[in-house]
C-alpha cells in the first residue's frame, strides 16, 4: 500500500511539473483592449440590447478573429482617452479618431475613413448657411474634432455667440431639441445617425466646417501592434470584408462611399 502512495505521489508530482513547464512554455494570446466612446454612432454605441455595437468595434473584433487575438471593447470618457492609453487599460483608441493634426502625437495605422465636420440644426430653424450661424450658440463634444474643427475655422468661429462644449452628443442633441443651443457641430456620422433616429426632425448643413481623417491610433511608438493591425485592416479593406461590415451600419449613418481605405 505504502509503495502505491508512493508511486500515486510521484506520478501526480510528474504530471503537476509537465503542466507547469506547457505553461510556462504558452505564449500568452495577445489582446487588443479598443478604447471608444459609447455615445458615438455609428462608430461605438450603445445598442439597445444592451451590448456594444458600431463599424469601429465590429471591425476590430473581426479583425482579432481572424488574427486569433483577444478582442475587449472599453468605454472610456473621451476627454480622458490618453490617461487610460498611457496607463495601459486600454491599447489603442479605434473609434472615429480622428489623425488630421495629431498625426504626432499618437503611431497611427493608415487612415481609413474621410471625415468631415458638419453642421445639423433643427428642420424648421430657417439656418442653412454656416453663416446664418452668426450669433449663435453651436455645441460639441469637450476633447473631440469638432471643437478643432470649430478653433480652425477662425472666421466661423469668431462669428459664433459660444460654443458650448459637452461630454457626449447625446446630451448636446437633446439641448438642440430642447432649444438650448440652436446647432450642433458632429462628425457626419454621428449627424447622419442622429438625422436617421429623429427623422426630418433635424438637417445637415452642405457646407461643412472641416474635412479630416480617421485612423486607429496607439500609444507613441507602439509601431509592432500598429504594424500588426495595419497589416490586416488593408487585407480587411482589399478582400472586401470591410465593405460587408460597412453595410449593417449604413442604416445608422455610415457613409460608405467616406471609406478612404477601399480605394
Amino acid at each position: 500500500m505504502k509503495k502505491m502512495k508512493r508511486f500515486l505521489c510521484l506520478a501526480l508530482a510528474l504530471v503537476m511539473t509537465a503542466t507547469m513547464l506547457i505553461g510556462c512554455g504558452k505564449k500568452d494570446k495577445q489582446q487588443l483592449i479598443v478604447g471608444f466612446d459609447a455615445e458615438f454612432p455609428p462608430f461605438g454605441y450603445l445598442a439597445a440590447d444592451g451590448t456594444y455595437d458600431g463599424f469601429d468595434l465590429a471591425m476590430a473584433e473581426e479583425l482579432c478573429n481572424r488574427l486569433g487575438w483577444e478582442f475587449k471593447a472599453v468605454p472610456i470618457d473621451w476627454n480622458s482617452k490618453d490617461t487610460e492609453l498611457k496607463g495601459g487599460n486600454i491599447n489603442c483608441i479605434w473609434n472615429g479618431f480622428t489623425y488630421t493634426g495629431r498625426e504626432d502625437e499618437y503611431t497611427w495605422s493608415d487612415p481609413y475613413v474621410d471625415n468631415s465636420i458638419v453642421i445639423v440644426v433643427k428642420a424648421d430653424s430657417g439656418i442653412k448657411t454656416l453663416a446664418d450661424l452668426a450669433g449663435k450658440t453651436v455645441m460639441a463634444q469637450t476633447a473631440s474634432s469638432a471643437v478643432d474643427g470649430i478653433d480652425g475655422n477662425e472666421a466661423f468661429k469668431n462669428s459664433l455667440k459660444e460654443v458650448v462644449q459637452l461630454a457626449d452628443y447625446n446630451t448636446g442633441f437633446l439641448e438642440l431639441k430642447q432649444g438650448t443651443v440652436d446647432a450642433v457641430a458632429a462628425d457626419i456620422g454621428v449627424a447622419a445617425y442622429q438625422v436617421a433616429q429623429n427623422g426630418s426632425d433635424y438637417v445637415i448643413l452642405e457646407e461643412a466646417v472641416s474635412t479630416e481623417q480617421y485612423a486607429v491610433g496607439f500609444l507613441l511608438g507602439n509601431t509592432e501592434l500598429r504594424d500588426a493591425v495595419n497589416t490586416e485592416l488593408k487585407k480587411m479593406a482589399a478582400d472586401g470584408t470591410m465593405l460587408k461590415i460597412a453595410k449593417n451600419y449604413e442604416s445608422v449613418g455610415l457613409v460608405i462611399d467616406n471609406l478612404c481605405m477601399l480605394g
